[in-house]
């Protein structure tokens, strides 16, 4: 059997009597360097590269692998386009950042949601949101 849909677990959580629900759901709480790093080696990628793509401030970056600095949603977008993830992957890494994640109802983002699923580099997808006449994601 596969893992559960969010309604049907919300469902199942309504229909609780008591807090024993939660011991069904698993307690990994991965931080933003673990799950950047995993990703790196998942996709055999390189720390360096994935920076210079970023278009990040180098130390600045470092500082984002590092755990040394947060990032905003932008810069964690930088980096999701600059490792080539997926929209599932992005929204994972948006989430465990602690940023909203895209939001298909959202103008902006979903050009950027159209973007990543295209396969669309970080500037094609500010090209895009540009000739839109949205903030891009490099002009914070």
């Amino acid at each position: 059997m596969g893992e559960k849909l969010t309604e049907e677990l919300l469902n199942e959580l309504m229909d609780s009597v008591t807090l024993e629900f939660i011991e069904k759901l698993p307690q990994r709480k991965v931080s933003l360097p673990q799950r950047l790093n995993e990703l790196l080696i998942q996709k055999h990628l390189k720390k360096s590269d994935v920076i210079r793509r970023s278009k990040l401030n180098t130390t600045f970056a470092y500082q984002i692998f590092s755990g040394d600095r947060n990032a905003s949603r932008n810069k964690i977008l930088q980096l999701a386009l600059a490792m080539g993830l997926n929209l599932k992957e992005t929204q994972d890494l948006l989430r465990i950042s602690g940023v909203n994640e895209l939001y298909c109802k959202d103008r902006r983002d979903a050009i950027i949601i159209f973007g990543i699923t295209k396969g669309m580099t970080l500037e094609q997808i500010d090209d895009t949101l540009y000739k839109f006449g949205e903030l891009t994601i490099c002009e914070e």
